[in-house]
């Protein structure tokens, strides 16, 4: 009985490794970016990039936990190793690389839009411009010594525009889709696009062999179109996706 449960044992530790109860990894994002992540109703964390991560995990055979963390400190606490992943509306940027690694993208380069009240105009993109502080747009904004109201990161940004305290607001492609649709209507893209990054990406610490194991588990959801799927489930049908392989 006992000499052969030995061989048992390790056939069902190998089964749950292979059922994701392997290494584990804790995933920090911020909980308040619609629809890539948010705290829904049952005070869960949820949304495109919470579903994504779980299939991830799932396909490189990790076990996720999922914790919350501000916006201005997800770069400084994953190198201190306060958790493993950043999945949070990350865009891939040349200054970002040079103090973490990210997977290839997980939502495609797309310009970023202005977002104003429906029917001011493409003038509302030269007026008092609303952005998120410590991201691509407001370094943008900086590097070209252009004034702009910043915003707090735990706000929606959607709000600055419809309360009237800024005339735009300048955001990514997806977040832009979806608060169109949900503010139908109200707000209109106005001014010029901008590309401003290479996608969103997971944010790793550097040499961390995560990025590979994400990278290939990316690139089986891409072949077999699901993560294609998964966006256009979060974010709408008019949102960006990666080309099918030949």
């Amino acid at each position: 009985m006992h000499a052969s449960g030995a061989p048992l044992m390790a056939a069902l530790a190998a089964l749950l490794a292979a059922c994701g109860g392997g290494e584990t990894v804790v995933i920090a994002t911020v909980g308040n970016y619609h629809p890539f992540d948010f705290i829904n109703d049952a005070g869960e964390i949820d949304g495109l990039e919470r579903e994504l991560g779980d299939e991830l995990c799932r396909r490189a055979g990790l076990e996720c936990e999922w914790v919350l963390n501000e916006w201005e400190t997800m770069i400084p606490n994953l190198m201190a190793e306060e958790f493993d992943v950043i999945l949070a509306g990350m865009s891939i940027t040349d200054e970002r690389e040079e103090l973490i690694d990210f997977t290839e993208a997980y939502y495609p380069p797309t310009p970023s839009v202005y977002l104003a009240r429906a029917g001011a105009g493409d003038e509302a993109a030269e007026g008092r411009i609303g952005v998120t502080a410590n991201t691509i747009y407001s370094d943008h904004f900086t590097e070209l010594g252009r004034a702009f109201v910043a915003l707090d990161g735990s706000r929606d940004a959607a709000d600055a525009v419809l309360s009237g305290e800024v005339d735009a607001i300048l955001v990514d492609h997806g977040y832009g889709v979806e608060k169109l649709a949900e503010h139908e209507g109200q707000l209109a893209v106005v001014g010029p696009s901008v590309l401003l990054d290479r996608g969103l990406g997971i944010g790793v610490r550097e040499g961390s062999e995560l990025k590979h194991r994400f990278d290939e588990a990316l690139a089986s959801m891409k072949a077999d179109n699901v993560l294609n799927a998964l966006i256009r489930k979060w974010v709408g049908e008019g949102a960006s996706t990666f080309d099918q392989p030949e």
